[in-house]
């Protein structure tokens, strides 16, 4: 998706589903942390992912996982910058994963064109002045608590109605803060203060979240809930259960499947395509 394509495509509602790569500079990520904690080794997993089809690439040097602990905004910059100055003429969208106002604002400078925030722009109030000055597209994604805590004892009253409730709230404080509502996406935010049950009933009723009239990303590409569910220990092994939810995403509404196995999970979304357009 060539960078003069992406507002076209946040605008369309016909909009083709894209991959999103996950590319994470940290020593610490659940599945892949320090796998590409080098330039070299960051820069050529982005190409091998962007010749494998990912229309996007998220670029995160903070862990998000459960129990991780704060990357200060140097550090995280220290390790994305150098990366996404070597990756911007690849042809595809960056996306930079931060809730760090400044970090966004480099990265921004960097070429990148998305600014993905798990806290949905809580964590960092200059968060949407940022996104709000540069024109770049944000994604909101529901977050209960921090990342430190937020799976002891998730609880909601009803979680789709109160993910889809959140969801909504932020889309008008982003639009009140300045922000282009054409220029937001959402995430439900799988795995981010959730438990089992709750991950699955937001996959079941993902397309109730299509009503909020917004792209929509999907998350759930090796998390903890399919390892519970196939008791698949291993999450760099959890490839097929990834490509249940990928499968099941791509025909509820999602329009952005954030995935780390991106060759396989083409293969998946080419296969949907192709029986959705059958006659």
């Amino acid at each position: 998706m060539p960078f003069q394509l992406l507002n076209q495509w946040l605008t369309d509602p016909a909009r083709n589903p894209v991959l999103m790569g996950v590319l994470n500079v940290t020593p610490d990520s659940f599945s892949d942390g320090g796998l590409f904690v080098s330039v070299d080794q960051a820069v050529t997993h982005a190409k091998r992912m962007v010749d494998s089809g990912a229309s996007i690439i998220d670029v995160g040097g903070e862990s998000t996982r459960p129990g991780s602990i704060a990357v200060d905004s140097t550090e995280q910059a220290r390790r994305v910058l150098p990366v996404i100055s070597q990756i911007v003429n690849l042809g595809v969208q960056i996306s930079i994963d931060t809730t760090s106002a400044n970090v966004a604002r480099q990265a921004i400078q960097a070429g990148a064109t998305i600014v993905n925030d798990v806290s949905a722009g809580r964590d960092d109030p200059a968060m949407f002045d940022i996104v709000s000055q540069t024109g770049v597209a944000v994604v909101l994604m529901h977050r209960q608590g921090e990342s430190r805590t937020m799976q002891h004892s998730p609880s909601y009253q009803n979680v789709v109605e109160d993910v889809y409730l959140f969801l909504e709230q932020r889309v008008q404080d982003a639009v009140v803060a300045g922000i282009a509502r054409d220029k937001i996406l959402l995430d439900v935010g799988i795995g981010f203060g959730k438990s089992v049950d709750h991950n699955l009933s937001l996959l079941k009723h993902h397309s109730r979240f299509a009503d909020l009239g917004l792209p929509l990303v999907l998350g759930s590409s090796r998390k903890r809930f399919i390892g519970q569910v196939t008791g698949i220990e291993a999450a760099d092994q959890r490839i097929f259960g990834t490509a249940a939810t990928v499968a099941w995403g791509l025909t509820n509404q999602a329009d952005v499947l954030r995935v780390h196995d991106v060759e396989a999970m083409r293969q998946v979304m080419s296969v949907i395509k192709a029986i959705q357009s059958a006659s």
